[in-house]
């Protein structure tokens, strides 16, 4: 194959995988609120395995049909790393959800890319060029500017929204490293990991749900299965480089979503910071941004 057209390759991969990507963060968006009304009588760690429980109901059909894929694969070890710390950083989300203002967990979030791109670099061989990182700094100088966090209280909530960074850039890692592998394999060997090592702690702590928690759960489940299943799209076919900036578009939609259920009217630096962002993002992705590995 011909270099040029190898990177063209590359280029019509990374904009599929950022097509991919928007629509996990919509659907990130969404479940936010539900998680967060929810939270406010279930633990977080019975939400995550009610979340595994439709899970599995949903991909149990998708488990039959790629079965040979499902049992025959050669890479236990990544899909166990990575189960690991899906399950450590999801948790840990619906913890900081349930404890911090949305906006704080949004900002501690944005960090992801930082860390997402210094792990690729390290562990992957991937080049990052100096335009990714500007990108990624103006964008997270706008969020700063944009919700104002030294205004918010701060409490132990601030652990688990770190560890939700920590383990989720990690789990991010291996899913790059799993490229190879069919993105239902992934779903299936990340639901039912993920039902299985959230069953014990959520039995301790847990809390009858009423007939009106069912809707909630089942939206949860709904909507991550689906999120999911962008995710990891994304992560196959765009690059760390690709995808870090353009992670932040988030906070437009989380704006959008202020506005269209809670009524909350888009301040001037919330738009001024969302323009900042945009402009970023397209600085960094722009050209397809792809160099090969070291």
């Amino acid at each position: 194959m011909r270099p040029q057209d190898d990177l063209k390759g590359r280029h019509v991969a990374n904009r599929q995988g950022a097509i991919y990507a928007l629509a996990d963060m919509v659907l990130v968006v969404t479940s936010m609120g539900v998680i967060k009304q929810a939270g406010a009588t279930i633990p977080p760690v019975q939400l995550v395995f009610f979340r595994a429980i439709v899970g599995l109901l949903l991909v149990a059909p998708l488990i039959w049909r790629y079965r040979s894929e499902v049992f025959n694969s050669r890479q236990m070890r990544g899909h166990l790393g990575r189960v690991l710390c899906s399950t450590l950083s999801l948790s840990c989300n619906y913890a900081a959800i349930a404890a911090l203002p949305l906006t704080l967990v949004t900002v501690i979030g944005f960090t992801r890319p930082f860390v997402i791109l210094g792990l690729a670099a390290m562990l992957l061989g991937e080049r990052i060029l100096p335009r990714h990182w500007i990108s990624s700094g103006i964008c997270f100088a706008s969020v700063i500017f944009m919700v104002s966090p030294s205004s918010m209280s701060w409490d132990w909530g601030l652990l688990a929204a770190l560890g939700t960074v920590v383990f989720g850039s990690l789990s991010v890692i291996q899913i790059r490293r799993l490229t190879g592998e069919h993105a239902v394999v992934l779903m299936v060997f990340y639901t039912l990991g993920l039902a299985v090592l959230t069953a014990v702690p959520a039995s301790l702590v847990w809390a009858s749900p009423t007939p009106s928690d069912i809707p909630s759960f089942l939206i949860i489940g709904l909507l991550a299965q689906v999120g999911q299943f962008c995710f990891l799209r994304s992560h196959q076919l765009a690059e760390a480089s690709i995808l870090a900036p353009l992670s932040y578009v988030v906070i437009i939609f989380s704006s959008i979503a202020d506005y269209l259920y809670f009524g909350i009217v888009p301040t001037l630096s919330l738009i001024s910071g969302s323009l900042a962002i945009v402009a970023a993002v397209l600085l960094g992705t722009r050209g397809g941004g792809w160099r090969g590995r070291r």
